[in-house]
C-alpha cells in the first residue's frame, strides 16, 4: 500500500498541477505553439473516454471511474498485485483516475493540454492529452509486461 501512496499521490499532485497552470493561463480552446509543428499547450476539454469516444458522457464516466477505483483498492487491500510491476501499475492508474475524475468533477470536463503533431497518418496531431491519460497508458504497459513475465518460468525473470 505504501508503494501504491507514493506512486499516486504525487502523479495526482503534479496532474492537477499542470492543469491549474492551464486553466489559469489559457483559454478554453487556446492552442499555443511551443515547438513549431511539433508540440503546442492547448486548453481542450473532453466529456469522453480516450480520443473522445464516447464524448457528453461526463456523468457515466464519473461512475466508472469511482467504481473502478473501489475494485482496485479493494483488489490491492486483498493482496491481489503481488510484484512491483502490477503494484507500481495501479499506483499509476490510481493517481491517473484521480486527475481525470477530480476533472470531471470540477471543470465537467478533462482538461487536456499536451498536443503533438508526429506527422504521420492518424497521429497529425495526436490528440491532446494531460498527465492523468500518461499515467493510466503507462499503468497497462506495466501490467502487460507483468503478464508477460509471470508464464515465465522464476529463473528467467532476473
Amino acid at each position: 500500500m505504501k508503494l501504491l501512496v507514493a506512486v499516486a499521490i504525487p502523479l495526482y499532485a503534479l496532474d492537477q498541477a499542470t492543469k491549474w497552470w492551464i486553466v489559469t493561463h489559457l483559454e478554453f480552446g487556446e492552442q499555443r505553439q511551443v515547438v513549431p509543428g511539433f508540440f503546442d499547450l492547448v486548453y481542450f476539454g473532453n466529456t469522453g473516454a480516450a480520443f473522445s469516444i464516447l464524448r457528453d458522457n461526463n456523468l457515466f464516466f464519473i461512475v466508472l471511474s469511482l467504481v473502478t477505483l473501489a475494485g482496485l483498492l479493494i483488489a490491492t487491500a486483498r493482496g491481489a498485485f503481488k510484484d512491483t510491476l502490477s503494484r507500481c501499475g495501479v499506483g499509476l492508474l490510481i493517481g491517473g483516475i484521480l486527475g481525470n475524475v477530480t476533472d470531471r468533477l470540477i471543470h465537467h470536463h478533462v482538461v487536456d493540454f499536451l498536443l503533438f503533431d508526429l506527422h504521420i497518418r492518424f497521429a497529425d496531431p495526436w490528440p491532446a492529452f494531460n498527465v492523468a491519460d500518461s499515467c493510466i497508458c503507462t499503468a497497462v504497459g506495466l501490467f502487460i509486461l507483468a503478464t508477460l513475465r509471470e508464464g515465465r518460468p522464476q529463473s528467467q525473470r532476473a
